[in-house]
């Protein structure tokens, strides 16, 4: 008896999407089509790095064309989507319309601006490659206006940069581009005698890395002050106007780089009843990431996982998994699991999250690592860092690539990358006219 191919439909390419079709894989059950608006996986981890001119963007990025290459059953369509029509088993995009047997939903998060429409229009987020690229063009450009600075009035300007978000990313770049301004600055911008940079990190909740542990808390705290960032705690961030950041304290920090990673919400998926979606407009689902709508006769064959998916049957994680990348590769490992099992009328497995722990790293040799029955700091924990974020690196030679430029920029402490290129230039021309 021939069995029947099932058509199943990812759509969004990150670590929950991509470690399920490598599930499934060539398994002849399964024609696999990942529909994604890039044409390429990235590593959202070290985006930071890239736009502190740290890496090149393409260690952290593998085509996806070429990641299916010797993935026989698995096909790429680029596009956007734009509606789910559940009653017919198709989606909308915006290069065509796909149908399918099964439909998994892998999106992800956007950044969240909490409605402030200033903040949204003229702040410099960190979720993407182009956003990483645009930052790391903004922030060389503004050094080289400060170099042309009249006076230290105007060239302080150039010289505050306020970061919102005390997160591991928020936490992350403060200290890469401290190390930067102690290590670079004086090398490559030897005409400013008076380098008085500001690095700001804002926050409003009441410490740095609110998930990890107080020691690691701490000890973010205590290395960011000594490479001289100012921190400042339980204070949101209420507008950002005419080049100034608005604090809820009522001070004001005139800058021209307000660096926004102060949260994420879920990616909007047209075409769901609102009653399936919870919070942080992320999509609410079973023990086995099947999509669960109160009141709303849907289909079986819908999923989410990863970040936009909201699951409240993990007896460890009753108001939701955080939203990481283990959580998304692990929900993503075993859906593709289930699949197979479906189609063999076997018993489903229920997920239920493995906490491998959590880490950030600091500065150069600094980082802090929470295990579930450990914590440890310092330069093994920045080791550890290190081989952690080369694991899942997509490509060999990405792998080797980025060993080698770590260990070149470690070393030198003076990385090559600080091009001024694309939106950078472009404000530069426009500014001459």
């Amino acid at each position: 008896m021939e069995t029947k191919t099932e058509r199943v439909v990812i759509v969004g390419g990150g670590f929950a999407g991509v470690n399920l079709l490598k599930k499934l894989a060539n398994d002849p059950q399964f024609e696999i089509i990942l529909v994604d608006k890039n044409n390429y996986h990235f590593f959202p981890p070290l985006i930071y790095q890239v736009s502190t001119a740290f890496i090149e963007n393409s260690n952290i990025s593998y085509p996806f064309r070429r990641m299916f290459q010797n993935m026989n059953n698995v096909r790429f369509h680029m596009g956007s989507l734009l509606n789910v029509n559940h009653e017919e088993n198709t989606i909308e995009t915006s290069s065509g319309t796909l149908s399918y047997d099964y439909l998994v939903l892998a999106l992800g998060t956007e950044t969240n601006y909490f409605g402030m429409e200033n903040v949204k229009q003229h702040a410099l987020p960190m979720k993407t490659i182009r956003d990483a690229l645009k930052l790391r063009d903004h922030l060389l450009l503004m050094m080289e206006k400060a170099v042309r600075a009249k006076n230290k009035f105007e060239r302080n300007k150039y010289f505050n940069i306020v970061i919102s978000g005390g997160g591991p990313t928020g936490v992350e770049i403060a200290g890469m581009l401290a190390e930067m301004v102690h290590k670079i600055g004086a090398k490559d911008y030897p005409e400013i005698t008076d380098r008085n940079v500001n690095i700001y990190l804002i926050d409003a909740a009441p410490t740095l890395l609110g998930p990890m542990t107080s020691k690691s808390q701490q000890e973010a705290a205590d290395v960011l002050t000594k490479l001289g960032v100012i921190i400042k705690l339980n204070t949101p961030v209420k507008d950002y106007v005419n080049g100034k950041v608005m604090l809820g304290s009522g001070e004001t920090i005139a800058t021209s780089a307000l660096i926004w990673t102060s949260g994420v919400i879920a990616c909007e998926i047209p075409g769901l009843p609102a009653s399936a979606i919870g919070r942080g407009r992320r999509i609410l689902v079973n023990e086995f990431n099947q999509l669960t709508a109160p009141g709303e006769n849907m289909p079986d064959n819908i999923y989410a996982i990863g970040d936009i998916s909201y699951q409240t049957t993990d007896k460890n994680f009753p108001n939701g998994h955080p939203q990481l990348a283990q959580v998304a590769i692990q929900q993503g490992n075993l859906l593709g699991a289930n699949l197979k099992r479906m189609n063999k009328s076997e018993a489903l497995k229920p997920f239920s999250y493995n906490d491998k722990g959590s880490m950030a790293i600091i500065s150069k040799y600094k980082a802090v690592v929470d295990l579930p029955k450990g914590h440890f700091k310092g330069f093994f924990a920045w080791l550890v860092w290190l081989f952690i974020h080369l694991i899942p690196i997509a490509g060999f030679r990405n792998k080797f690539t980025l060993t080698f430029n770590w260990f070149w920029a470690f070393v030198t402490n003076d990385p090559t990358l600080r091009l001024i290129i694309g939106s950078g230039k472009r404000e530069e021309e426009n500014s001459r006219d």
